[in-house]
């Protein structure tokens, strides 16, 4: 196992604001923390990814919640 250098929240938060940083990390890399930055299940939600998919500009997709048509 890797040792890694402690950084504060602030600093953390500071690398992936900077432009030029977070261009830095790998098509990969990004991937990797996009899928596993998230708590758990109750932070997805089918608002939350068509904002995702709206800010991407994917006009193909729709994320549909199946708990909203059994209503």
């Amino acid at each position: 196992m890797e040792k890694y250098q402690k950084i504060s929240r602030e600093d953390f938060m500071g690398f992936f604001r900077d432009t030029e940083k977070i261009n830095e990390l790998t098509v990969n890399d990004r991937i990797e923390i996009f899928r596993t930055i998230l708590v758990g299940n109750s932070d997805i939600t089918a608002d939350l990814l068509n904002e995702i998919l709206e800010d991407y500009c994917v006009s193909n997709l729709e994320v549909i919640d199946r708990n909203d048509e059994k209503k």
